[in-house]
């Protein structure tokens, strides 16, 4: 399985972004979704997954309210909807996958993934 992330860029404070994660490879009904973000000089921390069929959903406090996440199986794309941005979501933001997982199963552990996007970058203005 390879991840594509897509979508970032710049954008002002309050704006929006949508973050697409293409996955090419055969996705079974037992998979998760993650989106992570590393931003300068921090760790790379957890931002939102979801089980495969987008019932099961979590997001970090910090996002809850203006980030929703997303899947169309039959694209095999997930998304990141971005709204009401601040300055402090600039980061490069990372789509992950876990396959062979329960079916209602999401993570918010980096280390539950294995496979991994190249990353987008996010840059939000004051």
């Amino acid at each position: 399985v390879q991840l594509q992330a897509s979508g970032g860029g710049l954008v002002q404070a309050g704006g929006s972004l949508r973050l697409s994660c293409a996955a090419s490879g055969r996705l079974t009904s037992r998979y998760a979704v993650g989106w992570f973000r590393r931003a300068p000089g921090k760790e790379r921390e957890f931002v939102a997954a979801s089980n495969w069929n987008g019932a099961n959903t979590g997001y970090t406090d910090s996002v809850k309210g203006r980030f929703t996440i997303s899947l169309d199986s039959a694209k095999n794309t997930a998304y990141l909807q971005m709204n009401s941005l601040k300055p402090e979501d600039t980061a490069v933001y990372y789509c992950a996958a876990a396959t062979a997982v329960p079916v209602s199963a999401y993570y918010s552990r980096k280390e539950s993934y294995r496979y991994w996007g190249q990353g987008t970058q996010v840059t939000v203005s004051s």
